[in-house]
C-alpha cells in the first residue's frame, strides 16, 4: 500500500522531471508548487491532505486524459483552456510516466518556440482512424 512517503518521492520525481526542461524554474503561489517557463506556469504540483495532484495544459490529449478516472478539468476556469488535473489519494498508484508525458505536452504548449526547439522531437500524435462510411452498393436483385 502506498504511503505519504511514497507520494513525497513521487512528487520529488515529477518535480525533477519538470525542472529539467530548458529554463524551467519554480514558484509557490498559494503554497502550491508552480513550475514555470518564461513567466508562465506549465505545471502545478502539490500534496494536500494526503492527496497528490498535478495540473497541466493538454491542448492535444485533454479529451483523452479526461476519460481517466483520476482526471478532471482544472478548476478556476482553467479547464476551459485545456488544463487537466490528476488527483491521487494516498492509497492510489500514480502513473508517473503518463504524468511526465503530460508535463512535456504542457511545456511544449507554453514555452517559447526557441526553447521547445531544444527538446528532442516529439512523437507524432496518434492518428484517429477515419470513420467508415456505409457502403453505397446497389441492393442485390432477386
Amino acid at each position: 500500500m502506498p504511503s505519504r512517503n511514497d507520494q513525497k518521492r513521487t512528487e520529488a520525481a515529477l518535480r525533477e522531471f519538470g525542472m529539467a526542461f530548458p529554463e524551467a524554474y519554480e514558484e509557490f503561489p498559494w503554497g502550491h508548487r508552480a513550475i514555470k517557463v518564461n513567466g508562465k506556469t506549465f505545471v502545478f504540483l502539490s500534496i494536500d491532505d494526503n492527496r497528490l495532484s498535478l495540473s497541466a495544459k493538454l491542448p492535444v490529449s485533454n479529451l483523452t486524459a479526461l476519460m481517466l478516472p483520476f482526471a478532471e478539468p482544472t478548476h478556476y476556469g482553467l479547464g476551459k483552456s485545456g488544463w487537466v488535473t490528476a488527483g491521487f489519494n494516498l492509497d492510489a498508484a500514480v502513473p508517473v510516466e503518463l504524468l511526465c508525458g503530460w508535463m512535456e505536452e504542457s511545456y511544449r504548449a507554453i514555452a517559447p518556440k526557441a526553447l521547445v526547439a531544444l527538446l528532442p522531437a516529439a512523437a507524432p500524435p496518434a492518428k484517429r482512424p477515419k470513420p467508415r462510411r456505409p457502403s453505397r452498393a446497389k441492393p442485390a436483385r432477386r
